[in-house]
């Protein structure tokens, strides 16, 4: 037996069968116009993962003082990352500027100018650099009255 659909019966009837496969938790296969036959490569045929492993620690710092007073602010930004952060972390680092917002303390929700300072080593490294990354936080918060300094570490890989 043979059915004969509209086009418009042809699309409602594809994406029914693509609904129900991505309820069914099947993987789903995208193609734009003119794909044709070509065939999705298969994941064993991926790019290899480039690099080495390493830690990656991100550092955000606000520049607004809680207690009140000038705000934090360049000048005074990059002599804390040379007398701080420069000697633990020679072989290089990154300083991003950033708009940040966090509620403090109080509940009260606050908006600032931030840094956010990009560390990136061997992720052999990790153990031995916990102890001065802390560091560099407790010294930002007691140089500038901050109530924290937030950390983020993820495991990447780096070539370069």
């Amino acid at each position: 037996m043979q059915i004969l659909t509209t086009g418009r019966a042809r699309t409602r009837l594809a994406v029914t069968a693509a609904a129900a496969l991505v309820a069914a938790g099947a993987p789903a296969v995208y193609a734009g116009p003119g794909a044709g036959d070509r065939a999705a490569a298969p994941a064993a045929r991926a790019a290899p993962a480039r690099g080495s492993s390493y830690a990656e620690t991100r550092l955000f710092f606000g520049t607004e003082r809680p207690a009140g007073g000038p705000d934090v602010t360049d000048k005074q930004f990059m002599a804390f990352v040379d007398r701080e952060v420069t000697p633990c972390f020679p072989e290089g680092l990154t300083v991003q500027d950033g708009r940040g917002q966090w509620r403090d303390a109080s509940g009260t929700i606050r908006r600032e100018r931030s840094y956010e300072l990009v560390l990136l080593y061997p992720a052999t490294e990790a153990k031995a650099r916990d102890p001065h990354i802390e560091r560099i936080r407790s010294a930002y918060e007691r140089a500038f009255g901050q109530e924290s300094v937030l950390r983020l570490d993820e495991r990447t890989r780096a070539d370069f």
